[in-house]
């Protein structure tokens, strides 16, 4: 893998909402193979998130404080345009089943396309988080089930204090 001069720079983008333990495994793994992580928050209009952009970020920045090589971003528009702008040289992606390959697959091929430079790099789920996903978590939640040790402690408290905020208590 070509190095940029101060080391691999790799982008983990998502839209984290909310970030989960599944999430945390790849970004810990991501900042042993990097010298450095981006994890960036995208800005997608075409979803309506339950967190903001900035609550997301905050969540993120809480949850990888430990991680001196990891920082926390947000991005809107192309991630190839993105990665350009921060200097990184590899895309960071997570694959939990094959429906996630074949999303990431698609999405690899055409930021290759537009940028050829950069590489996407998988990283399988770890075993213990290969089921996790954000929206999963939230309908957990939402019908009152347990999230515990799906989501770090402050997630699920920001969690309890937006569904309360909805339900008018």
């Amino acid at each position: 893998m070509a190095t940029q001069p101060g080391g691999a720079v790799a982008i983990y983008p998502g839209t984290f909402d909310p970030i989960t333990y599944g999430h945390l495994d790849l970004v810990e793994r991501g900042a042993r193979l990097f010298d450095r992580l981006i994890v960036s928050v995208l800005r997608n209009d075409a979803k309506t998130p339950l967190f903001s952009v900035e609550e997301r970020a905050d969540m993120l920045r809480e949850a990888v404080q430990g991680f001196p090589n990891v920082e926390v971003d947000s991005f809107h528009g192309l991630l190839v345009d993105y990665a350009a702008q921060k200097r990184a040289s590899v895309i960071l992606r997570g694959i939990r089943a094959i429906s996630d390959y074949e999303y990431e697959l698609q999405m690899a091929l055409m930021n290759r396309r537009l940028s050829p430079q950069v590489e996407t790099v998988f990283l399988m789920a770890g075993e213990a988080y290969s089921f996790i996903s954000s929206k999963l978590v939230k309908e957990v939640f939402s019908l009152g089930g347990s999230i515990s040790g799906l989501v770090p402690p402050s997630v699920e408290a920001r969690l309890r204090n937006r569904v309360r905020g909805w339900s008018g208590a």
